[in-house]
């Protein structure tokens, strides 16, 4: 049995862990980063990556189908799937480098390719390697949830962990969630020749802005994909292979293939944290410094039951290595933090939506509004289907959303303004290049200073007044 001493050991090297350890290697702290699975996490292999990929393969192929008003033809495209999962496998091998062994091992990181669980207060083993550290960090991620559904067990059903390795198109895909993945996985396929039903408990997109989410929603449909809202699914059969999904009511739908799309779960069941007197329920317990129950263990990303996006974990690890590499004061906040579904039209959104701030602000909320069909560029490029919402109080923005093209490039400029607490003038005095999507932005914030403007009398009176007085 092997036994190591290091400053920082971090388990799991996904987003947030393989933050932790390259910043804390590099500014000069001894650094073990244990991985069981895959370098690059569930980011990397199974989501961001390669969604983004095969959505993208199917952009190409509506886009052979939309180009009359421009004077283009359609063509029926000629849809190979197995090669779009190629470009899928191309895109992952090309990023894969930057989080692989090779990289972190020359940076100086010790790396263990093992399964790590604590066996003590201060210890972790991995495989025959036992390591000591001064803090832990825990970046395990999270996994597709697969619920209990009856007669599920009895079908080949898919999760965003095995989608991207499926080579023969499916004919007719049913996918249960309809939230982002569910929703970004059937525009993907739909474009990609498939037929879509998407099954929701619920709504779908229930956690985005209901206006927004309404437009996407419409396209999604208007482009082929059957979304069944309000169908809680009571259980599967099959029957050849053809596998159906009952919900309530007597509906039922029957497909050739079956993916689940209803939320994550976070990977500690393997962590044994009781062992080392760390809480947790559903995912490991922090405080807002991120710091768990054992004052030498820290929790980022998924595992920490916050928002779950890599882009968070990434966030979470800045956090972190303040706090164990420098002894500051460090805390997350949540209101500053964006997120996108990228749909065709793209849904973003960072702070409050409409709904939450009302319930928040009440009768000092003001919301503007921009949309995209009064943008030059978006009207230039047909993409005139959005609309930019920001929720203000006080001159201040809280939220913004945004349906549209690029809307998840877009919402950053929102994010930047929320993060360092500016005022609706710092968006107004800012100049955009013409013609770009970046102008709905800097109108919407024109929006909210028009009618102080153009309808103010005092104005009016102080601006006569100025024009009778000058030479």
């Amino acid at each position: 049995m092997e036994r190591l001493k290091t400053d920082v050991c971090v388990i799991g090297a996904g987003s947030g862990g393989l933050s932790v350890a390259a910043g804390a290697v590099q500014m000069g702290a001894s650094v073990v980063l244990i991985e069981g699975h895959l370098m690059g996490g569930d980011c990397l292999n199974f989501g961001c990556v390669p969604s983004k990929a095969l959505i993208a393969a199917g952009k190409h192929a509506h886009a052979m189908q939309t180009g009359r008003p421009f004077g283009v033809t359609p063509v029926l495209p000629e849809v190979s799937y197995a090669a779009a999962k190629d470009h899928v496998r191309r895109v992952i091998d090309t990023i894969a480098p930057v989080d692989s062994q090779e990289r972190f091992e020359g940076l100086g990181v010790r790396v263990i390719r093992d399964w790590g669980r604590f066996i003590s207060p201060t210890e972790v083993q991995a495989g025959e390697t036992v390591i000591e550290a001064r803090r832990f960090v825990i970046a395990t991620g999270s996994s597709p949830l697969v619920p209990p559904i009856p007669g599920l067990d009895q079908v080949e059903l898919h999760t965003n962990e095995t989608i991207f390795d499926l080579r023969d198109r499916p004919d007719h895909l049913l996918i249960i969630g309809g939230g982002p993945i569910g929703m970004e996985m059937a525009q993907a396929h739909v474009r990609l020749g498939s037929k879509v039903t998407v099954i929701e408990g619920a709504k779908a997109l229930g956690k985005d802005d209901p206006e927004l989410a309404a437009i996407v929603l419409q396209r999604l449909r208007d482009e082929g994909v059957e979304i069944a809202e309000d169908a809680l699914v009571e259980h599967v059969s099959k029957d050849g292979d053809a596998i159906t999904v009952h919900a309530g009511e007597g509906r039922s739908f029957t497909g050739s293939h079956l993916l689940i799309a209803v939320g994550r779960k976070a990977n500690i069941d393997t962590l044994d944290l009781d062992t080392a007197g760390i809480a947790h329920d559903r995912a490991v317990k922090v405080g807002p410094d991120l710091r768990t129950t054992n004052r030498r263990v820290y929790a980022v990303g998924d595992v920490a039951g916050k928002l779950q996006f890599t882009h968070v974990a990434g966030y979470h690890a800045g956090v972190v290595i303040r706090a164990i590499l420098f002894g500051l004061p460090a805390k997350v906040r949540e209101d500053h933090i964006p997120w996108a579904t990228y749909t065709d039209p793209e849904l973003a959104q960072v702070g409050l939506t409409e709904a939450a701030a009302r319930k928040a602000h009440g009768a000092r909320l003001e919301v503007v509004r921009f949309p995209y069909h009064e943008n030059d560029r978006a009207v230039a490029e047909g993409k005139t289907t959005g609309l930019v919402k920001v929720m203000v109080v006080k001159g201040r923005p809280i939220g913004a959303t945004i349906v549209g093209a690029q809307a998840g490039e877009l919402i950053s400029l929102w994010a930047l303004v929320i993060a360092n607490r500016l005022k609706m003038s710092a968006v107004a005095n800012m100049v955009a290049p013409y013609p770009t999507l970046m102008e709905v932005n800097k109108r919407a914030a024109g929006a909210y200073f028009s009618p102080r403007l153009f309808d103010s009398p005092v104005v009016k009176r102080v601006v006569g007044f100025v024009q009778r007085v000058l030479p």
